[in-house]
């Protein structure tokens, strides 16, 4: 039995929310689980006895789920690992200590307010070892909005000053964010989004969302927050963008203008690079777990690869 547990920050904001998402996402693969330990069944026999089981309980998670072909997180240069079915168990956390942290094998970074989290983080003694989790160990990462925030390199507020006065970045993205990029609150609004990992379109929300405004050139593996680099490799994987917002204010307001006719390709909304995952939207708000699900097996992967190293 391979044990991994998916830790949530809870420090503040939309933590709850991420956590019925997840065990949503071990619902939605109990179907596909329970199909592909039919299919073995009445087969070559392998799995017949393995138990497939899958709850929404807040209790560690159990499941029979054959690995993805392509796992983002690894070294593409790395040989992959035999796609078998694999006795698995989830377990689900909320993360408020440094001991709590350690114990964790992948982290969501929740929606909310970054100088807040900034701040929590780092009067509880989490800040550090938040950043050596991403940068050091190189755990996989998810940050949505606020989270996104956190995880970049660079983040300044309208006008191009620095954004969030005391907020302390985690880093792990090599791109410069903008924070309340579309506005105040009575400025949110909702879109359906075209992401590279999903077949349909996703319906999102954006509650004083970032965007990503520009993408890093690093030159060192150095990183900006005195830690001794993002690990063997990290500097040279290239932040991939993996979905757009067709759109800017001014067409989401009167919807006489879009992107295309302003000469742009849409402002980006999702990124990924290694093991950190940022969405400037708020997923945990849409009751779709299809990016939790997707997040979850990519884990599962670039968890088993690690360990089989």
């Amino acid at each position: 039995m391979t044990e991994i547990t998916i830790g949530v920050l809870a420090l503040q904001g939309a933590f709850v929310e991420h956590l019925k998402l997840l065990r949503l996402a071990a619902d939605e693969l109990q179907a596909r689980c329970a199909g592909a330990a039919a299919e073995d069944s009445n087969g070559s026999g392998q799995n017949k006895d393995t138990e497939t089981l899958i709850s929404a309980d807040p209790e560690p998670v159990s499941t029979t789920q054959p690995l993805s072909s392509t796992p983002p997180f690894r070294d593409p240069t790395q040989p992959l690992l035999p796609v078998l079915p694999f006795s698995l168990q989830i377990r689900l956390a909320e993360i408020r200590t440094p001991a709590q942290l350690s114990r964790a094998d992948a982290l969501i970074l929740p929606g909310g307010e970054s100088t807040s989290i900034s701040l929590i983080a780092s009067r509880t003694g989490l800040l550090e070892p938040l950043r050596d989790f991403v940068n050091v160990e190189r755990r996989p990462v998810w940050g949505t909005c606020a989270g996104l925030i956190l995880l970049a390199e660079e983040a300044v507020s309208a006008g191009g000053s620095e954004g969030g006065r005391g907020t302390e970045l985690i880093g792990g993205l090599d791109v410069r964010v903008q924070r309340n990029y579309f506005g105040r609150q009575v400025e949110s609004f909702e879109a359906d989004l075209r992401l590279s990992f999903l077949d349909e379109t996703f319906h999102s929300v954006f509650i004083r969302a970032p965007v990503v405004e520009k993408v890093l050139l690093r030159i060192s593996s150095d990183d900006s927050h005195g830690k001794a680099g993002k690990g063997q490799g990290a500097a040279a994987l290239p932040v991939e963008i993996l979905g757009r917002l067709p759109g800017r204010a001014k067409a989401l307001r009167d919807q006489t203008t879009t992107a295309e006719e302003l000469g742009e390709e849409g402002d980006i909304v999702a990124v990924r690079q290694g093991n950190v995952f940022g969405t400037a939207f708020h997923p945990e708000l849409t009751g779709d777990a299809r990016i939790h699900q997707w997040w979850l097996r990519e884990v599962v992967q670039e968890v088993l690869t690690r360990r089989s190293a």
